[in-house]
């Protein structure tokens, strides 16, 4: 069977050893072990949280379409949590597999079966599985919230990666030369030549001005990057409310 494997790292997860790489292999052996071939690419999604939906996620999106559109019969992630953190969007993802004749597999359980009304049980676990999940996303935020916290009661900058056009220097956020280059030209081409957000990303990517992950800006992207409309670093803002 012909396979496309999708992987996904987090900001938590970055932090746990649970890296891109380490889950490539977990999908690479699963797939041999199994007799399945896995196509090209091996889809990723880099520092997107598991609880988008497919839409916001551009690796989980190409992996969809390629199920949508028959050159794929099934998608396999190496645990269920790489499809979602929430109940909501895992059963979202799983149905819009099914829904297309797909099948969804896990490299450390197998084959994720479509529900049976004659067997309640296999929903019924998959869903507690979402749940703990979800649950364990909420621990390990409250684990960074008291973090970051103690960390600004010291006086450090605390409030997680910086933002597009940003970087993180002696405790304080100062611009950084090339991303504030690629804010403004975004900003350039929406207002003046009115471009969509799909034709900025082209653009950026065609002038080299690089996003701050991946190697291509996507829309979604280029849409958040560009709702941020003030030149004052985050910290400032905060202590200035």
């Amino acid at each position: 069977m012909r396979l496309v494997a999708y992987i996904r790292v987090s900001t938590e997860k970055q932090l746990d050893g649970y890296g891109l790489d380490v889950q490539e292999k977990a999908v690479r052996a699963w797939a041999r072990q199994a007799g399945h071939r896995l196509g090209r690419p091996i889809y990723r999604d880099e520092g997107r949280s598991g609880t988008l939906e497919s839409a916001e996620r551009p690796g989980l999106a190409a992996a969809l379409t390629e199920v949508e559109d028959g050159r794929a019969q099934g998608i396999l992630v190496p645990a269920l949590d790489r499809f979602a953190r929430t109940l909501v969007v895992q059963e979202a993802i799983l149905a819009q597999i099914w829904k297309h004749g797909g099948r969804a597999f896990t490299a450390d359980t197998g084959e994720i079966h479509r529900d049976d009304p004659d067997d309640p049980m296999r929903t019924a676990m998959r869903q507690m599985m979402g749940v703990f999940s979800q649950l364990e996303r909420s621990m390990i935020n409250a684990r960074l919230r008291n973090g970051r916290r103690e960390k600004a009661a010291q006086g450090g900058y605390a409030y997680g990666a910086p933002p597009y056009g940003w970087q993180a220097h002696k405790k304080e956020l100062t611009p950084e030369g090339m991303e504030q280059a690629g804010r403004a030209r975004a900003r350039q081409l929406r207002d003046e030549d009115e471009l969509s957000y799909r034709e900025i990303a082209a653009v950026l990517d065609a002038e080299g001005l690089r996003p701050k992950r991946g190697e291509r800006w996507h829309p979604e992207t280029v849409r958040r990057m560009l709702a941020n409309t003030t030149d004052q670093p985050p910290t400032l803002r905060r202590r200035a409310a």
